[in-house]
């Protein structure tokens, strides 16, 4: 079991994020995805999760690029 920063640092050292990933970062995917994200446990104030599972699931998801929310619902300007 490793904590979310510990899992972030493992990912980023291993290659299967190939940009680096942040703890923060693998709470807000856990959050989106309840169903496929792998078990997690607590462990005092932290959440933990089984490397050998969290591995397989990071590897396979998919990337997807951000949206700017900020020019959400606003015209051109002019």
């Amino acid at each position: 079991m490793v904590s979310f920063r510990e899992l972030a640092r493992r990912l980023t050292r291993d290659g299967v994020v190939k940009d680096g990933i942040t703890h923060q970062r693998i709470s807000q995917i856990r959050r989106d995805d309840p169903e496929g994200f792998p078990p997690v446990v607590s462990i005092g104030r932290s959440l933990a999760v089984d490397y050998r599972l969290a591995r397989p699931y990071f590897a396979g998801r998919k990337k997807r690029q951000g949206r700017r929310t900020d020019l959400e619902g606003k015209g051109s300007g002019e």
